[in-house]
């Protein structure tokens, strides 16, 4: 039996950890730190998933046959070169291969070098440099942080003063800390965004069904940009042949040349994409699962999770089928009033039982913490997934199931999905 250990504390994590749970050859699983839901199903170990020789010699002490890791900025911080370097089996890409997700300036010069399609860009590291250029423009634009920013980087900028104050936020007030350094100011794509992503072994790849996530914090995509407020799985308009052609033009070129730059990518890639009149072009590298995505796609997958991600590990992909179980899945996000933004925390949370027991429904924690009550942690709270045979059942079962559950300040979008049932490129 396979010992395993999954790195991180949102509702990605739990997604995982519950996916790992049902594997016919599981041993014993652990989270660090976990949250109240992880809790139910594996050991919570409270580790800081910064220290990453703390949680390495954790894995040396319990016989840890497989790490997976969640968050993007330990990537970046180096943990897999860490554990690789201890002899340690873990899923995810070395420091050097997350630099497709860690900057977006690599990404995108790596992106221009390969021929990958993406919108026209320039790089600035001078505020004055990108003020004038800005003025100096037609907008919309887009301005991103170049480094990590826990998906809050990116401003898409319908007038000057917005991408004034972008670049006040990200190069002078350093909102996103030295994320800012740099910034990428790119333009506006039209189009609607959809997301792929792939298991990857260094040389091959398998796609998973699309993905559609919605990441503004108000219906009709208004407002601040978040985490994720919601997915759907599979996206209905995304064919086999547009699959066909993401890997062809995207997954498989990018493989390549990080491949041969000594820089082999083992994990999961995964790409933000637009179907522009122009056709398809990346946004973004993301380098590993996303959230909320993984809490749809968990409820839909079929092959042992565990069995994947050894196979990855091990370069050994091409001998795996994935398979996926038919109709849709969905994800609600229940967030704390006032996220993005300043939010409380400690509040009460009621229903979730409730909730489970209606037919197909999986509620994953994210900001929760259990000291005697299960309590409110974080800005994403709880993830309502729910799955049908129709998109429509699915989303009509996750908001049936949301409406059960209660804690003060509760929101969530009411339109997720509701683009894909209406319209299509």
């Amino acid at each position: 039996m396979t010992n395993v250990l999954v790195i991180g504390s949102g509702g990605r994590e739990h997604a995982l950890a519950w996916s790992l749970s049902q594997s016919t050859h599981i041993g014993k699983l652990f989270v660090a730190p976990g949250n109240a839901g992880t809790s139910q199903i594996a050991e919570n170990i409270a580790i800081d998933p910064t220290d990453l020789e703390g949680l390495a010699q954790f894995a040396l002490r319990n016989a840890i046959r497989l790490t997976v890791v969640g968050p993007d900025n330990l990537l970046a911080l180096g943990v897999v070169d860490h554990f690789q370097a201890l002899g340690l089996r873990i899923f995810g890409p070395t420091q050097a291969a997350a630099t497709i997700e860690s900057s977006k300036v690599f990404a995108k010069k790596l992106m221009r070098d390969v021929g990958i399609p993406t919108a026209p860009f320039e790089v600035f590291s001078n505020y004055s440099e990108a003020l004038r250029h800005v003025r100096n423009r037609e907008v919309p634009l887009v301005v991103k942080a170049d480094g990590l920013a826990l998906g809050k980087g990116v401003y898409v900028c319908h007038s000057l003063p917005e991408a004034e104050l972008a670049l006040v936020e990200t190069m002078l007030e350093r909102v996103h800390k030295d994320a800012g350094k740099e910034v990428v100011i790119e333009d506006f794509l039209e189009g609607p965004e959809f997301s792929i992503h792939a298991f990857c072994d260094g040389t091959t790849s398998v796609l998973l069904p699309a993905a559609q996530d919605h990441k503004p914090i108000g219906d009709e995509d208004i407002g601040k940009n978040t985490g994720g407020m919601g997915t759907i799985v599979p996206l209905p308009w995304v064919d086999s042949e547009m699959l066909r052609e993401v890997d062809e033009q995207v997954v498989r070129p990018v493989l390549q040349a990080l491949a041969g730059r000594e820089c082999a990518f083992r994990g999961l890639l995964f790409p933000g994409l637009k179907m522009t009149p122009d056709g398809l072009q990346v946004l973004e590298f993301n380098a590993r699962f996303g959230d909320p995505e993984t809490q749809s796609y968990m409820r839909l997958l079929k092959t042992d999770l565990l069995d994947i991600l050894e196979a990855c590990v091990d370069g050994i992909l091409i001998d795996i089928s994935v398979e996926w179980h038919p109709g849709f899945a969905t994800c609600v996000v229940l967030a704390s009033g006032g996220y993005p933004d300043q939010y409380k925390t400690g509040l009460p949370i009621t229903g979730i039982n409730e909730a489970e027991q209606l037919a197909n429904v999986e509620v994953f924690h994210a900001g929760t913490s259990f000291n005697g009550a299960l309590t409110t942690s974080g800005g994403r709270v709880l993830g309502v997934t729910a799955t049908g045979d129709t998109l429509n059942i699915a989303l009509d079962r996750a908001y049936e199931a949301a409406q059960l559950i209660h804690f003060e300040g509760k929101y969530y979008r009411n339109d997720i999905g509701a683009k894909a049932l209406t319209s299509k490129p």
